[in-house]
């Protein structure tokens, strides 16, 4: 799925980053809105790793939702 796609959806897929990062809040999926570059950023902050992990993170993903 692309990024528009998810971004365009994001009320039914932010269920399922949850499930993916399990440390994001509620709030905080309900404030990233589906911005790519704020998801990778909140991961970042929440589990103390790289921007590049966060980034192949969201991009590995992204390539598995349907």
């Amino acid at each position: 799925m692309n990024w528009d796609q998810i971004s365009g959806q994001w009320k039914q897929v932010k269920g399922k980053a949850k499930e993916q990062w399990g440390k994001l809040t509620d709030d905080d999926l309900d404030v990233l809105d589906g911005r790519r570059d704020q998801l990778v950023g909140r991961i970042q902050e929440r589990y103390g790793i790289a921007k590049e992990e966060a980034d192949r993170q969201v991009e590995a993903w992204s390539r598995k939702l349907h």
